[in-house]
């Protein structure tokens, strides 16, 4: 959960179950139950697994997730380097930022971690944002929600009730007609997938939090402060100065007070988001703990490398670990922190041309901050948003060329270059990066894009063939979509169809993905294999679209189906004849 503000909801299946605590759960002075109880038992891990993907769904259905293949690779990175050294280093973690500029963060079954942009963008070191995913680890590690759980009936689940499935539909249904908003897929390739979420969606989001407060999977503030030692530990551990937890706290602080800096968050907060804020007393024990183990780290240096009896850390945290974890593939440098953290502030903003101002201003201001390798590139990629590529190509060019090596930078150079006309040499340059790093996501994405822009058979089944081996259960919706559209500029309108009901699927609208799925299979050109590997897909979805039908979850309050908008501006290759000729 939060490390500032917690969120007070944990949808649990597709029709988002909810499991409540009782009134007395909530007491500041529940103990926690030994390590040694049933609480891995409340669920299987399978279940945990399809509770936190159905949520990660949702969430994308509301146009709350920021699916960027570069971010979501650079916080899988940092996250892993934690995970290996936290105290659950076998459990598979998902890493997901969410497009919310609210300071906060939480955890949900099966190893999902969710990162709002504000949280990120709001860090100053790449320290301080392990800090907050180590604090988040801990709470899976520490089986705090299983714990909730088992403290309650575990025979009686309660489902969300109409608010939270209304909310999400309802922002569904609007993002076809707000400015900022994605289409629903299928109308057509070339949206902007940079774009904001919107305020229906995040008008629904905060809806959901404050109408779900007396149905809650609530951390105490022993679970609290139970992640935030287990947090620091696993920081220290994994080569993070293991004071950043209290600095992040600090800050939190700072901007949280009334009239900090913080904007939406200083001092403006719903109540329902500050039960448990950052306190002095917190930030002093982080700051304590911190001492401790950098007391043990010298101590470990000084010792020939012999733990201390009861030592937390085989790899101490100090410049020389630093280094070395820095080094190693696995793991993100400072700069690509600082470059991911500009990137998710430009993709992120709902307001690019405020964004664009916001860099233009303090490069007028402060020599430093425009000499910054990552604020250039932030300017840059502002200008690219607002269609000032040709500008923003003099400032790509200098910054790639200076570090080569660079996938990040060398990447939006190509994009600047595709975006300025300049497209036979962005191709160029996408190949090169594709040879250099075969299979990589953000490279096959973007070159499979630049290679569609010119509407040629060739090109979309070059495109083709290098996103095909991309798409597995864990790829990006994007990644799908920008598939089907190869295969169907290729003239494949079979696995155009299957690609798109996948996208559709993992954005978090399993009706309409089986909708889909079952107009496809009335194709007359269907081989067998192609034939069950649709039918596989449907036995899939089917027991979740039963489900959902069954709370009447895809419909309003009078009734009328939430699928009618969506189904009038679905995939137009699979519908009609598309689907059912040859």
């Amino acid at each position: 959960m939060p490390i500032t503000s917690r969120i007070r909801f944990l949808p649990a299946f597709a029709a988002t179950l909810l499991l409540a605590l009782p009134a007395a759960a909530q007491q500041a002075d529940v103990k926690l139950p030994n390590l040694g109880s049933a609480a891995d038992t409340v669920m299987t891990p399978q279940q945990a697994s399809d509770y936190g993907a159905e949520f990660l769904h949702e969430l994308r259905g509301a146009h709350l997730v920021l699916d960027d293949p570069q971010v979501d690779q650079y916080l899988h990175a940092l996250g892993y380097r934690l995970a290996s050294s936290s105290a659950d280093p076998t459990q598979h973690y998902t890493f997901t930022l969410l497009n919310i500029p609210e300071i906060n963060s939480f955890a949900t079954f099966g190893g999902y971690i969710f990162i709002f942009s504000g949280m990120f963008t709001v860090t100053q070191k790449q320290d301080e944002l392990a800090a907050v995913m180590a604090h988040e680890l801990a709470h899976i590690s520490q089986h705090h929600l299983q714990r909730a759980m088992e403290d309650q009936k575990k025979s009686t689940p309660l489902y969300v009730l109409g608010a939270f499935a209304a909310a999400f539909a309802a922002a569904k249904v609007d993002s076809g007609t707000g400015s900022n908003q994605r289409p629903y897929y299928g109308n057509g390739y070339g949206y902007d997938s940079y774009s904001a979420g919107g305020d229906a969606a995040m008008g629904a989001f905060t809806a959901v939090m404050a109408l779900m407060q007396q149905h809650q999977i609530e951390f105490t503030r022993k679970d609290e402060e139970e992640a935030d030692h287990v947090g620091i530990n696993t920081l220290a551990k994994a080569g993070f100065n293991p004071e950043a937890m209290a600095d992040v706290f600090a800050r939190m602080q700072s901007l949280m007070r009334p009239g900090g800096d913080g904007g939406m968050a200083a001092g403006n907060l719903p109540g329902f988001l500050q039960d448990h804020p950052v306190t002095s007393v917190r930030i002093a024990d982080a700051r304590a703990r911190a001492r401790v183990l950098n007391k043990q780290a010298a101590a470990f240096r000084s010792s020939a490398a012999t733990p201390l009896p009861g030592t937390l850390l085989p790899l101490p945290f100090g410049a020389a670990s630093a280094k070395v974890l820095a080094a190693s593939h696995s793991s993100p440098s400072e700069l690509q922190y600082e470059l991911m953290r500009e990137r998710v502030r430009v993709l992120t903003s709902s307001n690019p041309r405020a964004t664009l101002e916001f860099y233009t201003r303090n490069m007028a201001a402060s020599r430093s901050f425009a000499a910054a390798t990552s604020n250039r590139y932030g300017y840059a990629l502002a200008l690219v948003q607002l269609g000032q590529a040709a500008k923003a190509l003099p400032v790509m060019t200098e910054l790639a060329d200076a570090d080569p090596g660079n996938l990040t930078l060398s990447l939006g150079l190509a994009d600047a270059e595709r975006h300025a006309g300049q497209r036979e040499q962005a191709l160029r340059r996408y190949a090169r990066l594709n040879d250099h790093w075969p299979g990589d996501p953000a490279i096959v994405l973007d070159y499979s894009r630049a290679l569609l822009d010119d509407g040629s058979k060739t090109s979309a089944k070059t495109a083709q063939g290098l996103l095909k081996p991309l798409l597995n259960d864990d790829s990006e919706p994007s990644l799908y979509e920008a598939y089907g559209h190869a295969c169907h500029v290729a003239g494949d309108e079979v696995n155009a169809g299957i690609a798109y009901a996948d996208a559709t699927y993992l954005n978090g609208n399993a009706v309409a993905a089986l909708d889909q799925l079952n107009r496809l299979l009335k194709r007359t050109d269907l081989d067998y294999y192609t034939r069950a590997e649709i039918n596989a897909r449907i036995a899939q979805i089917t027991p979740i679209v039963l489900e959902i039908r069954r709370r009447h979850l895809d419909r309003d309050d009078d009734g009328n189906s939430l699928m009618g908008t969506q189904a009038q501006s679905g995939f137009n290759v699979c519908a009609g004849a598309a689907c059912t000729r040859p």
